[in-house]
């Protein structure tokens, strides 16, 4: 039978009840009542479990000693040594020996802090509110049959005390939980939307430079060559050393749109693949700056990189571009380091110099990192830049493609 309700008990049920008054958290809950629960049922460990709503895992708060349940938040409640508990078979659970009873070994259990604690004599009461088992009470002694039929009336007593008190710190982090997520779900939205401006504003800068390019040099020389052939239309005979400086001039004309072209669309992506295209990048980009840069490129992603989509590959290779140029032009380094690394979940792309670091100009906020970061934010990456003691780095951190996904 229940404790029956003696005027000092009522008053040590009042001072919990007081106790758990105004508590935000459930840790400060446990240690704000560990105190007065000790007085009432005596034990070298005391926790609460509370089961995370929706789900079927459950985080433990303890009093006392501190063990891997703790530790190890969130738990399954399938290996949780008290899981006929957790899933409302039962509403209390007593036991003389902990160590040796097979209700907490069961096969996948959770069971090692029992034994590495000597968890012994030990009560469970179950958390329940409107009929939901939304947790659970245990106490633990590290002496063998210490509690009796006695000690668990009260501890079930103080578990239907406090339950409710614990469901609505449960609401609260539920809700508390909401509005963060809610709220980085519109940052990054704003982000990407802001994101997406900046880099469509940037790819109308891009299309004016090349049309300007297109007309102040191709459509100049095309011009000029129009006129150079209608003029030699109009002459009786032709020598060959006539047509000399038309072809030379033609042969520049092809160049100049071939780089054009190249800038615009990079054909050895399509090709070769993200790889092949940034090693092809830093030796266009060292041989035509005219310095010497000892670079290297080392691929670890197993052909990850081959099983990007071809927006996120080309996302990714622009970004590299920006990263390369900015190094081999700005840093005043001698050596370029790029590798491409891939484990479980993410694939990395490092690109590091061991120049001077980055400097920010005061009035330019500098269009190449934030486009950078743009390009990340578009294809869901994580963008970081910066400088150490060994020069500066940019990396990007995106999902890595699964083994089925295509390019």
């Amino acid at each position: 039978m229940p404790d029956e309700l003696s005027a000092d008990l009522f008053a040590q049920y009042m001072r919990i009840a007081r106790l758990l008054a105004g508590q935000l958290d459930f840790q400060s809950a446990i240690d704000a009542v560990a105190k007065e629960i000790k007085s009432m049922i005596p034990h070298d460990h005391m926790d609460v479990c509370i089961i995370t709503p929706g789900s079927t895992f459950h985080t433990a708060y303890e009093s006392g000693l501190a063990t891997d349940w703790s530790k190890r938040p969130p738990a399954s409640i399938q290996q949780s040594p008290l899981r006929s508990l957790l899933v409302g078979e039962v509403d209390r659970l007593i036991t003389a020996d902990a160590s040796t009873d097979p209700i907490f070994h069961f096969e996948g259990a959770f069971s090692t802090p029992i034994l590495e604690n000597n968890l012994r004599s030990r009560l469970h009461a179950a958390l329940k509110v409107h009929g939901e088992t939304i947790g659970a009470l245990s106490f633990s002694s590290l002496t063998p049959d210490f509690y009796t039929a006695h000690h668990l009336d009260r501890a079930c007593s103080i578990a239907d005390l406090i339950a409710p008190y614990f469901y609505a710190l449960r609401a609260v982090e539920e809700a508390k939980h909401s509005a963060i997520v809610e709220a980085e779900t519109r940052v990054r939205e704003e982000a990407l939307r802001q994101g997406a401006r900046r880099l469509t504003e940037a790819l109308d800068a891009e299309r004016q430079r090349i049309g300007m390019e297109l007309h102040d040099q191709t459509l100049a020389d095309m011009t000029r060559l129009s006129r150079r052939l209608e003029k030699l239309s109009l002459m009786s005979s032709l020598h060959g050393e006539m047509l000399e400086p038309l072809t030379r001039s033609l042969q520049e004309s092809m160049h100049d749109l071939r780089q054009i072209i190249e800038q615009a669309r990079p054909s050895v992506l399509q090709l070769f693949g993200l790889v092949e295209a940034i090693e092809t990048q830093i030796e266009r980009s060292v041989r035509d700056s005219g310095v010497t840069f000892d670079w290297h490129l080392v691929d670890d992603t197993d052909g990850a990189c081959n099983r990007l989509p071809q927006t996120v590959s080309l996302a990714i290779f622009r970004i590299a571009q920006e990263a390369i140029n900015n190094a081999i032009r700005h840093s005043d380094g001698d050596r370029l380091d790029v590798h491409l690394t891939k484990d479980a979940h993410h694939l990395v792309l490092e690109i590091r110099d061991n120049g001077v670091g980055m400097k920010q100009k005061s009035g330019a906020r500098g269009s190449g990192i934030e486009n950078m970061r743009t390009r990340a934010r578009l294809i869901a990456a994580q963008f970081s830049c910066g400088s150490d003691a060994n020069g500066s780095y940019v990396r990007v951190r995106l999902a890595a493609p699964g083994e089925g996904e295509r390019t």
